[in-house]
């Protein structure tokens, strides 16, 4: 289920509907020429401004549609053309309010109000009844300021549904701030959230400006939204930028332009998306066939989000600690004060708070896709999680920042966990979403808190919402996965000079050995084990070296496509060739080195790995061909470029210098601890077979050592094996890409599931190394060299002068 977004999950159809219910007379063209096919995509377009309008039950004689790229393209708008005033001598400035419950994209609108002179006042929810005036405040007619309220009609970070009736008592000035201020009062009500799944009656509630997404709505198209303006306030908005279809005449030569009456060609700048725009037609169709109207969907789905709030806040641990802490002001009794969104954070048995990340992460093996973290709504995440505006500049500071995955800092959330429901959404997807957490995060025997299960049975409120079943999940234990034994598979020869492995050697590891080498020619495919390999400027020789891409130069991995495990790569450095062999296809081979100019064999091409923009070159057609039949899509497969330098990434551990890298993710090398896999396979065990071989290949790691006490690389600083001297750039921190089996292309659970629960936090398995101080010409890596690690100890020394009383000194311990 995809309970991420608070769009409407749109019909799988949709799309297709969408182009094939087009007249096959009709080509659409270019709305603003006056050919037969383009009059009829004008009169289409104004068709669907009129079905949108009474979507809204209103009129074109009571507001006009302006068509934009989303949402926050509507509020920019707003921002760019609304007449706020500096403050004069007589008459006080402009004041753009806002709610603190408020998407990022309207608090921007600070951005441009602050550069002139207008008040910006944030207003908190309590205040705006708290504060109000019993009667609507006389009017000033000589002060005629322009002041902008902004409120959303419901919060895209908990679902409350703000009253709608605010829209009036605003702009009669009976509502904080608009009730302490002369001057006219205008209103805009965010709709992006709220439209999605509620009726809105601008009839009865007539905002001045009302901007919405329909992806948020319908899932389709993406990348259009709308504002809705009023006509009695459209008059006051000034436009300074005039674009293609906005004047009905200016001068090149001189400073004349006048520009077009109507409100829409005044402010849609050039060509609209017309298609998209006539597409819609088919959304409300389907809408509408459907679920019979959005009553209806607000009824569907608050009966989701409540029977799934009533079963989440009643869930317990074995020990009686609640497994959420759940994030709204109400307790879902009624849909027209509370949304189908249902925020929240996990806790454990001792009521520590679980992180969002890692929540993701184990979603992800159940098909569950959530969204984390704040949500572009700072305000409210602040209010709930208790987060002062010095924890937002720490955290900053500890290297968090909005979208990233650092969860928690120093114990505290910084983000949650929210769960959304369009009219797409079943019953089906909150019974999987409950079994995922019982599965994953209550600590057995599950129990309920059944006296406020009783007491939420009881609200009456919600009578006539759409009603589940309520049973809650009784898995006692986590989805049992079926056993099987794994065959060992084939000998690997080096033809560096290497000699062949047995699965038996494989198993044997010696106290403070490196005993397993493994490079990834190509990237996601299967491992090519070796005994000993060179090291170049990158890493191990080729490692990473290549990548496949799908037929839009997209990268693929095992988490898009997991059956490139089965592509077994080989390096043969005698002949200079990267052959590739799986089970029932011929051995496709490259060469190693392409010393042919680009334009002379196959072009370069540009394409991203974890964000990085890297230059590549394309190995050709027979090689595409035969990845792009095995795995049933337009592939190709491309190395990268021998003159392109990738740099490292910074954010690693400080002292990291700049480091060039090949395709990989992160860094040169990945190494792991045979004695970390062997205490984790005890862990699994209980559920899953699976032999510590082949729990070592589903980490995929460079460098495997042996010998040591589980995880205690974690705090390593430095290495040194053989005479190659590394350091520790950071741990790797893992997701679902682990629970794919390399054999089989098969996702389980496991080990992420146990990793999970094992780590009790940040889910890290294995840390990244890069070498120093390296001769390449003849630096090479042997199973079997001795290894020496460093470990930094911070040591703790009174200092009579020191503000805190302590000050650290930094010791090396040679382990």
């Amino acid at each position: 289920p995809v309970l991420s977004g608070g769009m409407g999950q749109n019909s799988p159809n949709l799309l297709w509907e969408a182009c094939g219910r087009l007249p096959d007379t009709f080509d659409p063209s270019n709305p603003h020429s006056h050919n037969p096919s383009s009059r009829l995509t004008h009169d289409t377009v104004e068709h669907v401004r009129y079905r949108i309008l009474q979507h809204f039950n209103t009129t074109p004689d009571k507001y006009s549609v302006i068509f934009t790229s989303g949402c926050t393209a509507a509020l920019k708008l707003v921002a760019e053309s609304f007449p706020w005033r500096p403050p004069t001598a007589t008459e006080p400035a402009s004041q753009f309010c806002y709610l603190t419950d408020n998407h990022t994209s309207v608090v921007g609108i600070r951005g441009v109000t602050s550069a002139l002179g207008v008040v910006s006042l944030p207003v908190s929810p309590e205040e705006i009844e708290a504060r109000a005036k019993d009667v609507a405040q006389s009017e000033c007619r000589s002060c005629q300021t322009p002041h902008l309220f902004c409120y959303p009609a419901q919060s895209n970070f908990s679902g409350r549904k703000y009253s709608l009736e605010y829209v009036r008592g605003i702009q009669a000035r009976k509502l904080y701030p608009a009730c302490d201020s002369h001057g006219q009062w205008f209103v805009l009500l965010d709709a992006a959230s709220f439209a999605s799944c509620s009726p809105l009656d601008l009839q009865e509630h007539p905002a001045d400006f009302v901007p919405f997404s329909f992806y948020k709505m319908f899932g389709f198209p993406t990348g259009l939204g709308a504002l809705l303006v009023r006509n009695d306030t459209a008059a006051l908005l000034r436009k300074a930028y005039f674009g293609g279809g906005t004047a009905v005449a200016y001068l090149a030569g001189e400073n004349y332009y006048v520009p077009a009456p109507n409100m829409a060609n005044r402010f849609e700048d050039g060509t609209i998306s017309f298609l998209d725009v006539i597409a819609l037609n088919h959304s409300f169709d389907a809408l509408h066939t459907l679920t019979g109207g959005m009553d209806k969907v607000q009824l569907h789905t608050f009966g989701l989000a409540r029977y799934t709030y009533m079963l989440l806040s009643s869930l317990c641990h074995g020990n009686g600690q609640p497994v959420a802490q759940i994030y709204s002001e109400s307790e879902f009794e009624n849909p027209s004060t509370q949304g189908a969104i249902l925020n929240f954070n996990l806790t454990d048995c001792h009521g520590q708070i679980i992180g969002y990340s890692q929540v993701d992460k184990l979603a992800s093996l159940f098909n569950i896709h959530v969204r984390t973290g704040c949500f572009c709504n700072t305000g409210a995440c602040q209010l709930f999680l208790g987060i002062t505006n010095q924890d937002v500049k720490g955290n900053l500071q500890a290297g968090h920042v909005c979208g990233d995955n650092i969860d928690l800092v120093d114990g505290r959330p910084t983000g949650s966990v929210r769960v959304s429901f369009g009219y797409m959404s079943t019953f089906q997807d909150c019974q999987n979403f409950l079994n995922f957490i019982v599965d994953c995060f209550v600590e057995k025997p599950v129990e309920v808190d059944q006296e406020k299960l009783d007491r939420l049975k009881l609200n009456t409120s919600s009578k006539g919402s759409s009603q589940c079943p309520l049973t809650m999940p009784t898995n006692g234990k986590p989805n049992h996965i079926d056993s099987r034994e794994h065959a060992s598979t084939d000998p690997v020869v080096n033809e560096y000079g290497g000699k062949a492995i047995t699965t038996e050697a494989k198993s044997q590891g010696k106290a403070q050995y490196l005993t397993n080498i493994y490079i990834y020619p190509i990237k996601s495919c299967a491992a090519f084990e070796v005994t000993d390999w060179p090291v170049g400027p990158l890493g191990l020789l080729h490692d990473r070296g290549w990548m496949v891409v799908n037929g839009n130069g997209v990268c693929l991995n095992q988490k898009r496509e997991p059956r490139l495990c089965l592509i077994h790569p080989q390096i043969y450095l005698p002949s200079n060739t990267l052959s590739s062999y799986l089970s029932g296809l011929n051995t496709i081979s490259v060469p190693l080195e392409n010393h042919k100019e680009p334009h002379q064999s196959h072009g370069v091409c540009q394409s991203k790995v974890c964000g990085d923009r890297v230059q590549t070159v394309d190995c050709g057609d027979e090689a595409a061909s035969w990845l792009s039949e095995f795995l049933g899509q337009p592939c190709r497969l491309i190395r990268q470029s021998p003159d392109f330098i990738r740099n490292m990434k910074k954010g690693h551990e400080k002292g990291v210098s700049s480091i060039a890298l090949s395709l990989v993710n992160e860094a040169q090398y990945l190494m792991i601890n045979h004695a970390s896999v062997d205490l984790l396979q005890r862990h699994i065990t209980s559920r899953y077979s699976i032999t510590c071989y082949y729990l070592i290949s589903r980490f995929r790691a460079n460098l495997v050592i042996s010998g040591l006490e589980p995880f205690e690389e974690d705090d390593w600083s430095h290495l040194i094996i053989g005479n190659t001297h590394f350091q520790v750039a950071g741990r790797c921190g893992r997701c679902q890409m682990i629970g794919v089996d390399q054999n089989t292309g098969a996702k389980t659970k496991e080990p992420l599931l146990s990793l999970s629960a094992y780590r009790k936090g940040k889910v890290t398995f294995g840390v990244y190394l890069v070498h120093q101080s390296l001769d390449v010409s003849n630096a090479t890596l042997s199973v079997g060299y001795h290894f020496q690690m460093f470990l930094f100890v911070w040591t703790q020394k009174k200092c009579k002068k020191t503000l805190l009383g302590y000050h650290f000194n930094l010791s090396v311990c040679i382990l």
